[in-house]
């Protein structure tokens, strides 16, 4: 730097920018992640109704919010711990638009007699800070609760989580939500209270 009556002059300037320490997934040396192929699965409900969970795409937006929309106001509110009507375009943006460095959401569509399918459930998680656990958050439709959808997305999200190298899960649910609190423990979840919120 050069200082004169008339300012400061800056003759060169330089910046050195580290090579970011690799990793071991095949892409994480890009910025957006590829659509995940490998999750989409193709399998029957017990009553043989085709069923496909398969990882959530933007063009999903509409099937969605059709879905949210057909949600029971009490599954509404365990499942987004409040009351809610309708997704704001901030929350479907944020659940259809994946990071899937970071996030992962995997939907539930069943097939109807006309071939065409319709969503009844989203598992999702997304990776917390310390890139070792991640929080997840999953939802059936009132019409196919009691089928396996829940276990079959619990399962396939646990599956993608190991395979994106994480070593914890963990989810938020409320006391009430008995079904839910049962297809935790079936799965081998651990259960611990919250001791500033007894309704957790």
């Amino acid at each position: 730097l050069f200082a004169g009556p008339d300012g400061v002059l800056a003759v060169d300037a330089r910046i050195g920018i580290a090579r970011p320490p690799a990793k071991d997934g095949p892409y994480d040396h890009v910025a957006i992640h590829p659509y995940p192929r490998h999750l989409v699965r193709r399998e029957h409900l017990s009553d043989g109704t085709p069923l496909t969970i398969r990882p959530i795409r933007p063009e999903d937006a509409q099937s969605e919010i059709e879905f949210v929309r057909r949600l029971s106001p009490t599954a509404k509110r365990l499942r987004f711990m409040g009351a809610i009507d309708e997704l704001s375009p901030e929350m479907l943006a944020r659940f259809t638009q994946i990071d899937y460095r970071r996030e992962t959401a995997l939907v539930a569509m069943v097939e109807k007699n006309d071939s065409d399918e319709e969503q009844h459930g989203v598992a999702r998680y997304s990776i917390n800070p310390d890139d070792k656990s991640c929080e997840f958050a999953i939802v059936v439709s009132d019409q196919y609760q009691g089928q396996g959808i829940g276990t079959r997305l619990m399962k396939a999200l646990m599956e993608a989580a190991r395979d994106h190298g994480l070593t914890r899960i963990e989810g938020t649910v409320l006391r009430e939500n008995v079904n839910m609190l049962r297809l935790m423990t079936d799965l081998g979840f651990t259960q611990t209270r919250d001791p500033e919120d007894p309704d957790v």
